[in-house]
């Protein structure tokens, strides 16, 4: 019976967080929204990032922009900056890894792009170093965070957007920041495309 209590006491902190996320955050999720629509419609791209099980929400966001959502339409442009190992480490390797996000947003970053930068903490170095890159670049940067933000929320510009999910725990923010992700896909798909066929 402790583990099934266990369970059911995980799956309570998850719906307490995702009642929470769903009182503060539909104004931020629905400008995020807007602004990633305004770039795919502008012929731009989202590049994304992240550490650990934030490069796979990064990734994951990406494979449901070049493959699909729900239904089928267009791919759309975007690229995960976490799922090339080679140059990852090798610019870990050549230079350091505080800069593995960083270089390739200055090399294929370009005004009116935006970068998806997503952290639990907001302290990861690569991830604050990818921001700036991004400003440098003239993108726009949608931060998906937890916590207080760290030193992601004090770089982001007032043109930035923050989607912060109310929690110390990375595991529940990690559960979050993935359902808002489907909606972000759902938003867009939805704004491009149309009403459901």
């Amino acid at each position: 019976m402790e583990l099934e209590q266990r369970i059911t006491d995980l799956f309570d902190s998850n719906i307490e967080v995702a009642l929470k996320c769903r009182e503060e955050l539909p104004n931020y999720i629905a400008h995020a929204g807007e602004l990633l629509v305004h770039c795919l419609l502008s012929d731009k791209k989202i590049l994304s990032c992240g550490n650990g099980g934030s490069a796979f929400s990064a990734q994951h966001f990406v494979s449901r922009m070049l493959n699909r959502f729900e239904r089928e339409r267009p791919a759309l442009p975007a690229i995960a900056l976490s799922s090339d190992s080679t140059t990852i480490t090798a610019i870990a390797n050549d230079y350091s890894f505080n800069e593995i996000f960083s270089k390739p947003i200055r090399a294929l970053g370009q005004e009116g792009d935006i970068l998806l930068a997503i952290s639990t903490s907001g302290t990861s170095a690569n991830t604050v170093q990818a921001v700036q890159a991004a400003h440098d670049r003239n993108m726009r940067v949608v931060a998906l965070t937890a916590r207080d933000g760290g030193d992601v929320t004090r770089l982001l510009h007032q043109d930035d957007i923050e989607v912060r999910v109310p929690t110390q725990s990375a595991a529940r923010a990690q559960e979050l920041h993935l359902l808002i992700i489907h909606t972000l896909c759902d938003l867009i798909d939805r704004q491009i495309f149309g009403a459901d066929i």
